[in-house]
Formats: structure tokens, sequence, C-alpha cells
């Protein structure tokens, strides 16, 4: 056997497709509406910053290494017990954090065809497969999924609501998918838009994590709470597979400042019904200007919208991008995921929003 002549990565890891976040830039001269990446234009509660800010003085010491007042503040919100809880630098962190630790060569894990990128990436990281379950009508399939768990399945991933579609299953829906799991098969429930829900048949899964032994819950602060650069994200699970996770995280994996910022967030909850009021009227306003030029818009719960566009030369997604990049209007591609005919918009300022409309209608000489 002839020795390589530099370091490899094991087998797997060069087929992963290193994740792209959305374009944060305009051409030069031109107003910036970044709507590519799904930040809140109302930015962070002044009561964060100012949390934030506290830390100036102190950057020279560790932060906790169990952000116990973070975790706190989240339980006192939820009323849930702060032992369950785990946070991580993004929920994106634990989503890696449990395939880490649950998934490991020739495992199996499951996802929805136009689920979040980092599932499959987290799958591959970890020596698992990967397997991508079709969706109905851009919204998750739990017969589906159900079919296409094996013996080889340790996790099911679920993002509910879904990026980049908008859609969402029901808590009935949720239940019944947990039901049909083997009891050994871990149900992942990824919910980093549930505070922008308005439905009263959804639920995040907080219900659902505190009766079973094999589910798990994650959220996040880079939504609607506005701190998306502090990277805080937190899950809720039973004990023993928060303890399993305790012991393969990072010590201080939560920075100071996103422990301070993040309880304080949470806290403001003047802030976050702003936010939601925010969403709900530009989330239906955008969604019906749209439309009346033409274009398909998925249905979302979230604070986003997954625009379609036509084949026809001259009118599709591509060129609708560059057409709104030119004029500082970035949104997201998501051929990714599988959408190359559409395009992701972030519900932005009211400004943003009007801009984006009127440019729309002018690419489609409407």
């Amino acid at each position: 056997m002839t020795a390589a002549s530099r370091p490899v990565p094991r087998p797997g890891v060069l087929d992963i497709e290193a994740y792209v976040p959305g374009k944060s830039a305009a051409p030069a001269g031109v107003k910036l509406h970044k709507l590519s990446s799904n930040e809140t234009p109302l930015g962070p509660s002044r009561k964060a910053i100012e949390a934030f800010a506290g830390l100036a003085g102190k950057l020279e010491l560790y932060p906790d290494g169990s952000s116990t007042k973070l975790k706190q503040a989240i339980a006192g919100r939820y009323g849930l017990d702060s032992a369950r809880i785990i946070c991580g630098n993004g929920s994106d962190e634990l989503l890696e954090l449990v395939t880490k630790g649950y998934i490991g060569e020739g495992d199996e894990g499951v996802f929805t065809e136009h689920g979040f990128l980092v599932y499959r990436i987290a799958i591959l990281a970890a020596g698992g497969k990967p397997v991508v379950v079709a969706e109905k009508n851009y919204t998750a399939d739990v017969d589906a999924i159900l079919a296409a768990v094996t013996p080889k399945t340790k996790i099911v991933f679920l993002a509910n609501p879904n990026n980049p579609t908008g859609t969402y299953l029901p808590f009935d829906e949720v239940k019944r998918l947990h039901a049909g799991l083997p009891s050994n098969v871990m149900l992942v429930l990824d919910a980093a838009y549930a505070e922008y829900v308005r439905r009263n048949d959804y639920a995040s899964g907080l219900e659902l994590v505190a009766e079973s032994e094999n589910v798990v819950m994650t959220r996040t602060f880079s939504k609607i709470y506005g701190l998306a650069n502090l990277r805080i994200g937190w899950m809720y699970g039973p004990a023993h597979i928060i303890d399993a996770l305790e012991r393969i995280r990072g010590p201080f994996n939560v920075n100071g400042a996103a422990i301070e910022a993040g309880a304080a967030a949470i806290a403001d909850e003047a802030h976050v019904a702003a936010a939601i009021e925010h969403n709900d009227k530009w989330l239906a306003w955008t969604s019906a200007e749209l439309e009346k030029l033409g274009l398909t818009v998925t249905p979302s719960v979230g604070n986003f919208i997954l625009i379609h566009f036509p084949t026809t030369p001259g009118r599709t997604a591509k060129e609708a991008d560059a057409f709104l990049t030119q004029r500082g209007l970035i949104l997201r591609g998501v051929g990714a995921y599988g959408l190359p005919g559409a395009l992701r918009m972030t519900i932005g300022s009211e400004e943003a929003n009007r801009l984006v409309v009127a440019a729309l209608a002018e690419f489609l000489g409407a």
C-alpha cells in the first residue's frame, strides 16, 4: 500500500458541498437592502444592545461555560426545566452536535427535499448517509418520511416551519410522524421560525419533547430576536440526550456577550410583539402584490417568501436576481435547495418591500 503524499480527509468529506450564505453586497453607489438571510428589519432589542455593551470591560474573562443565565432566561420564558436545555453557537452547532453524537459510519439521517442544507452537511460529516424524501406541494409529507425509515435510520430532521419554502406541518401531523417512528430513532424539530407562526394548529414541539424520550427541538436567536451576529441557539430535549451532547460540545461554545444579550432579548416581549406585527402586515402585503404581477408565491408562515418565476427567457429567477442586485435588492437564489426557478425574499422594511415589488413590476413589464 502506497502512503499518501499529504493528509487525506476520510471518505465522504469531499462529497460535502460547503454551505454558501446569502449574498450581502450591492454594486458600488447603490443602497443595499439585504433580503437574503431572513434577518429582522427591526434589529435587536435595545435591552439586548445594552446587555451586550455591558461586556466591554470584561473581554479578558472566559464566559460561563454552562450558559447558566441564558438557560434560566429561556426556561423562565417557556416554563421549562433549564437542566434539559443546551445552548450553542447558533442552532447550526446543535444540529451538528446531535448528528455527531447519534450518527456513525453507515447510519442514515432523513430529511425532506427542500429542507435546510445543514442537515445533509452534518450527516455526511458524521460519516452517515443522507436520505432525501420528496415533499408534497413544497410541504413535508409524513407518510413519505415514515416510508423512508429503515433499520439504519438514526435521526429524522424536520424543519417546521421549513426554510426556504415557508410551509409547515400542523402539530397533529408532527405527532403522527413521531408516533410512526421506532423508539430508537430521534426526531429533531428545527423550529427556527416558530415565533413568527400565527396558526392555531401549529406548535413548536415543546410539548412533544416534554413527554418523549426521542424528540428534541432547536431554536435560534438569529431571526426574530435580531442577534444573528452573536450566533445563539438552544435545544430542549430529554435529559439523557442533553447529557450526551454536553459531553461533546466545546467547553466555551457560547460567548459572554451572547449569553448576556440573549437573556435580555428573550425577556423583551414588547420587541418580539413589534416584530410579529411588522411581519404579519408586510408578509401579507408583499405576497399579494407579487401575485398581482403574475408571480406565484408559496404561502409562508415565516418571515420570508418563496417566489416562483417563469421559465421564459428574460423572466427567469436567475435574470430577476441579477436585475434586483443591480438595484441593491439582494434576494436569495435557492438552486442549492432544488429550486432553481425561485428566489427567497426576506420580509424587510416597508421601503425594501415596496422597492422589490416595484422593481419586479419593471422587470416583468407589468
